[in-house]
């Protein structure tokens, strides 16, 4: 089979499809988080069909990494790209904590400020430094997403750096995202796995990876690299919609209280 035959999903498709799902999942563990505010984990005693739907969403965030990736490559100019994702981190904060302050508290940051980390994990690996260097403030941004407890923190910049550092080695890319998938899901396993019933925990474990790797499929074989038909104003649809997707969850949840 033409591998090329293959690749049906052009930029736009992509983010489409990854932000549709996102909104889904996040509608349905959202809700329930914040109906049940005392209990942050009461998504998991969600219907097993919610439950999948929800976990479904984290198709979305391997996307935004490769997008990541993707965008230090193709960029003009990095240090706008690099201005631009912090001005969205920002806009989309207070949105943050409007959902989740009672929940999370203040010092829990949104995954825009994660993507950018990422962005300058790379740019910090492709400076002219010594690799010593590089390698040392490359961790300096991972551990920067620890103090901020930025959503995918500490995963999320080793996710996109290694999308990035092994670009053209792609069967030890795939073998590495891989152990950062099971080792991401193996945290998030061991932290809920006392208080749920094992077949909640299994079925989460399961779906979460499932959706990481159609996601990472997506983005190596059936992803054409094209921008899609509508590039400018998809790039900024996909930066508004992060902020303005939980103000809709919060009015849903006002109006549904």
């Amino acid at each position: 089979m033409d591998r090329h035959k293959l690749k049906i999903f052009d930029r736009d498709m992509m983010k489409y499809i990854a932000l549709g799902l996102m909104f889904v999942g996040h509608l349905i563990s959202w809700l329930n988080m914040l109906r049940f505010a005392d209990e942050p984990m009461a998504f998991l005693r969600l219907p097993a069909w919610k439950l999948v739907l929800e976990e479904v969403a984290v198709f979305c965030p391997p996307v935004m990494f490769f997008f990541i990736a993707d965008g230090y490559r193709y960029t003009r100019d990095r240090k706008k790209y690099a201005l631009r994702l912090l001005l969205f981190a920002v806009i989309t904060q207070p949105f943050e904590w409007l959902l989740f302050n009672k929940i999370n508290g203040w010092r829990s940051f949104n995954v825009i400020f994660t993507l950018l980390l990422g962005l300058l994990a790379i740019m910090a690996w492709e400076s002219r430094l010594k690799l010593w260097q590089r390698a040392g403030l490359a961790l300096l941004c991972d551990a920067a997403t620890v103090l901020l407890k930025s959503e995918w923190m500490v995963f999320g910049v080793l996710f996109i750096l290694t999308l990035h550092i092994f670009r053209e080695r792609p069967k030890t890319r795939f073998i590495l995202y891989m152990i950062l998938v099971l080792a991401s899901n193996i945290v998030e396993t061991v932290s809920i796995a006392r208080a749920f019933p094992a077949h909640t925990v299994f079925l989460r474990a399961v779906t979460g990876i499932a959706a990481m790797v159609a996601a990472y499929l997506c983005m190596t074989v059936f992803y054409s690299g094209k921008k899609g038909k509508h590039p400018v104003f998809t790039k900024w649809f996909f930066y508004a919609f992060y902020p303005l997707h939980y103000l809709v969850i919060w009015v849903i949840f006002r109006l549904t209280a």
